[in-house]
């Protein structure tokens, strides 16, 4: 497994997103050379220099420091989408080649370059923002009436969210190596389909414990107190 790309915001202000002023870092490029990351604390921001995070109500802070998407999954909405989807173009951070983004266990550690160890803590869930980004706020040319967040929530292959355990350096070409996974089967694929199209499942996200990013960690608490028998 290995790192194609670390990808920084290019801020911008458009009129697709809720965030204050308009702005948003969604539209990410490649960087040249290394990118230091770092936990941004609880108030929010990105946990890679030289990123912007436009709505930290929402987006940023330890449990959402870094972003990260497989290129075999951006290959795939390359055929759904009928144009070429460059690296950094869904928001990620990280491009990967050679990991399951998504069947990666919440808590489990990678080691990215020498230094740099992060830990799998969310799914990305879709927003309006990410679907301007793209250009799909209405159809898509291969699912007549379905809009860009139905189809990537059917899809369940959100790629994940990662806190930042020991900061380092990062770049492009660098080694990803599993460190640690965790004694669950509580996935970031699992959690995203809990979190949205079959909340039943958010009692069986419980078993990642403190792993789960503060909010994901709630919500499931608060659902199986009502719901579970």
């Amino acid at each position: 497994m290995r790192l194609l790309s670390v990808n920084l915001a290019r801020p911008r202000s458009v009129g697709y997103t809720s965030a204050p002023g308009g702005l948003t870092g969604i539209d990410k490029r490649p960087a040249d050379g290394p990118v230091a990351v770092a936990a941004p604390g609880s108030g929010g921001g990105s946990g890679l220099a030289g990123d912007l995070i436009g709505d930290p109500l929402f987006h940023g802070g330890d449990d959402q420091a870094v972003y990260a998407f497989a290129r075999e999954d951006l290959d795939g909405w390359e055929e759904v989408l009928g144009r070429e989807l460059p690296n950094g173009v869904f928001g990620e951070n990280l491009t990967t080649a050679g990991a399951d983004v998504s069947g990666a266990l919440i808590g489990e550690r990678w080691r990215i370059g020498p230094d740099a160890v992060l830990e799998v803590s969310c799914a990305r869930t879709p927003c309006r923002t990410f679907a301007g980004r793209l250009g799909e706020m209405g159809v898509l040319p291969t699912e007549r009436g379905a809009g860009w967040m139905k189809a990537f929530t059917r899809a369940a292959a959100p790629g994940a969210y990662l806190r930042v355990a020991e900061p380092g350096e990062i770049r492009a070409g660098d080694r990803i190596e599993v460190l640690h996974r965790p004694d669950h089967e509580v996935t970031v694929a699992l959690l995203f389909r809990a979190l949205t199209t079959e909340r039943s499942l958010l009692p069986r996200v419980l078993d990642a414990g403190d792993a789960l990013a503060a909010a994901a960690l709630e919500e499931a608490l608060e659902y199986t107190a009502k719901y579970a028998c």
